[in-house]
């Protein structure tokens, strides 16, 4: 496995490492990512792997990466306010979550729900609609209300917890964090399907050692 990022490495080598945001930002500086110092990892990794792939350095978003004017919250949160200038806090939480619960009572955060709505915020504002918060709050209801979500493109972590939770019979978030962490130093895809491929066939090793083992004992017999 490359033990840094370099612009020769392969995309195989850069999709089976696991990269900081820290080390992400200073490569993506490096080989010259427009804006890379106020891209999400989600956006630098998918930078980077177009950029090997092609030699070219490119912007990997639409979104705007400036914002000005008053923010939101400053002009006061409602139903009915457009979208312009979000801020991903605690204070707006609260409001979608209450407002949420004046339509839902029954509404219950779910692990990855804030994620996938701010993805979801952010694709159609560039898509050149203009949601409101009252948008928001419904398109908040509805994701936890899903029983799955879609796979996120390079969302690596939020999918690999859901995987393992969903396939792990028994597993608690604290186990799917533990496999995570052992995953990122595998040289191996960083996804629940690699991770269990991995441990089956330790098992089948181990086991072969036993069989070896077993039948060594049963001839000196």
């Amino acid at each position: 496995m490359a033990r840094s990022l370099s612009p020769a490495m392969t995309v195989r080598e850069f999709a089976t490492g696991y990269w900081y945001l820290t080390d992400l930002k200073a490569f993506a500086v490096r080989i010259g990512i427009p804006a890379a110092n106020r891209l999400r990892k989600d956006e630098l990794e998918k930078a980077i792997v177009a950029f090997l792939r092609t030699g070219r350095a490119a912007l990997p978003t639409r979104r705007s990466l400036r914002k000005t004017g008053m923010k939101d919250l400053a002009r006061g949160l409602s139903p009915e306010l457009p979208i312009r200038h979000y801020t991903s806090n605690r204070a707006t939480k609260d409001f979608i979550v209450a407002q949420a619960h004046r339509i839902a009572p029954d509404v219950r955060e779910k692990s990855g729900v804030w994620y996938r709505l701010n993805r979801w915020r952010e694709a159609q504002i560039t898509g050149g609609r203009r949601p409101t918060y009252g948008d928001l709050v419904r398109k908040y209801i509805a994701l936890t209300r899903a029983d799955r979500f879609d796979r996120i493109p390079h969302g690596r972590y939020i999918n690999f917890v859901a995987e393992f939770l969903a396939a792990e019979s028994g597993a608690t978030h604290r186990d799917a964090v533990a496999a995570w962490h052992a995953l990122k130093s595998l040289d191996i895809p960083k996804t629940y399907a690699a991770w269990a491929e991995f441990n089956r066939r330790g098992k089948r090793a181990r086991a072969n050692v036993i069989r070896t083992k077993a039948a060594r004992r049963a001839r000196r017999e």
